[in-house]
């Protein structure tokens, strides 16, 4: 259809309606212009319920003190990642994760949009984790299941032939003899939490909790949370509930992406380092928790500390027992050793009898850089051995997007070796971030919408 045919706001209405968040418009006297549906969705309401009328109207929880709409309205300046917590119109608790913005035109307030994100689910999720972790802690086992049977991992299970690699395990022996807390860093995939869990596996803690929590995962509000636990009636619908640190009491409790944790929540971190005091949102009581806190980060910490993304005070108080573990590439000699033991436990699994791989493919892995890590490794051996006709594993037996091109080969177009070379990329982003498409995309610096777009067209 010629653009004639359109006018702006009929284009602007299709774009927002297109975005898989929630957008909500109000004027200057919060009266509802705009609402999508992605938002009547999050709050369980009709559009007619909300367009057309006053906001307090359509949801008679709010005041002009909570509703983040009507405080930009009023102070003209935006508000960010605000998580808020109300009851809609038909009694159902709403939480959402709000950045609210003031709309100028020629120098003149006309309004105010919301872009809001629900995780009620979310949350509700973290939650009920919590409270499995709270129920776990309460069954007691003589002695620790092996990692096969969901237990943790020991030292005793890192293969390794490299020399700097066994003396980093000689290190981590000695931690685990000490409560000071401890900081691993490496590239994704090259084993920091099974390093952890053997420290915690190693110490003299380990008949009590070992709990991850990944801090990349969830919003701040959320995470923080699920970290400190909450009081009854902290916010709409809120119960007293044990944080993980409670839960971890006399255990560990492992932190992951340390660097994604806001830098408002890594300042609580350092205090309960300091004191070893918690304090539930919303509560008045100090708990005191006997807690030994690991952290892990696939960045460089002094490079983050740099960039404002790491507290220089949390990292010096973590930096007391610090461990860089090297990349694969750098352990020539564990591919070989990996690899075979990769290959047991995927003949186990899928009732194959693998031999192991050609003397063609064994030097391809040597040679290749493995940008993933040993977990890259993993994921390809387990491609290779759903798909061989062998009993030993040759370069045909490779997943695509490693296989290179012989000289002989006939040059692609240059649009299908663009898509080639994209296909490969994103593929080995996956790789590198298990499967997370959020994680990916910040990889790739690229927007996840884009990347979700290009995995189904392309893989």
């Amino acid at each position: 259809m010629p653009s004639e045919f359109f006018n702006t706001s009929e284009v602007l209405e299709a774009i927002l309606e297109t975005i898989d968040e929630g957008i909500h418009v109000i004027d200057p006297k919060g009266m509802t212009i705009f609402y999508n549906g992605v938002a009547a969705n999050h709050d369980g309401m009709k559009r007619s319920e909300v367009v057309g009328k006053p906001l307090l109207e359509a949801f008679p929880s709010l005041n002009h003190k909570s509703s983040t709409l009507l405080r930009v309205i009023k102070s003209e300046k935006p508000i960010y990642n605000y998580s808020q917590s109300y009851v809609n119109a038909h009694g159902r608790i709403i939480e959402t994760l709000n950045t609210t913005l003031p709309i100028y035109v020629d120098g003149f307030m006309i309004g105010a949009i919301e872009i809001a994100k629900d995780y009620s689910s979310l949350k509700q999720l973290s939650e009920r984790l919590a409270d499995l972790e709270s129920s776990l802690k309460t069954i007691k086992s003589p002695e620790r299941k092996t990692p096969a049977n969901g237990g943790l991992y020991s030292f005793a299970e890192i293969l390794t032939k490299d020399n700097g690699f066994k003396a980093l395990i000689s290190q981590g022996k000695k931690a685990a003899r000490s409560s000071s807390s401890v900081l691993v860093y490496g590239e994704s995939g090259v084993g920091k939490e099974l390093f952890v869990q053997s420290i915690h596996q190693d110490s003299s803690r380990s008949k009590q909790p070992f709990i991850a929590q990944n801090c990349a995962a969830l919003p701040e509000s959320l995470l923080e949370s699920l970290l400190f636990g909450t009081a009854k009636g902290s916010y709409t619908g809120a119960v007293e509930r044990q944080g993980l640190f409670e839960l971890a009491n006399g255990g560990t409790l492992f932190l992951d992406e340390l660097q994604s944790m806001p830098i408002d929540l890594q300042a609580k971190l350092l205090r309960v380092l300091e004191d070893g005091f918690i304090r539930r949102i919303g509560g008045t009581k100090s708990v005191q928790v006997d807690v030994r806190i690991m952290a892990a980060m696939n960045m460089d910490p002094k490079k983050e500390v740099s960039e404002n993304r790491l507290r220089p005070d949390l990292f010096y108080r973590l930096n007391v027992l610090s461990y860089e573990l090297p990349p694969l590439r750098e352990r020539i000699d564990d591919i070989e050793l990996l690899s075979q033991h990769f290959i047991s436990i995927f003949n186990s699994k899928l009732g194959l009898s693998i031999k192991g791989m050609d003397e063609k493919t064994k030097a391809f892995f040597r040679k290749y850089h493995w940008p993933g890590n040993v977990r890259e490794l993993k994921h390809t051996i387990e491609f290779m051995m759903n798909h061989t006709e062998n009993d030993v594993l040759n370069l045909e037996d490779l997943p695509q997007f490693l296989k290179k091109p012989t000289p002989s080969e006939k040059i692609l177009p240059l649009r299908e070796a663009m898509i080639e070379m994209e296909t490969k990329l994103i593929t080995e982003a996956l790789l590198q971030t298990n499967g997370n498409v959020f994680r990916a995309s910040k990889l790739l610096q690229i927007p996840r919408q884009t990347l979700q777009y290009k995995i189904k067209k392309h893989i």
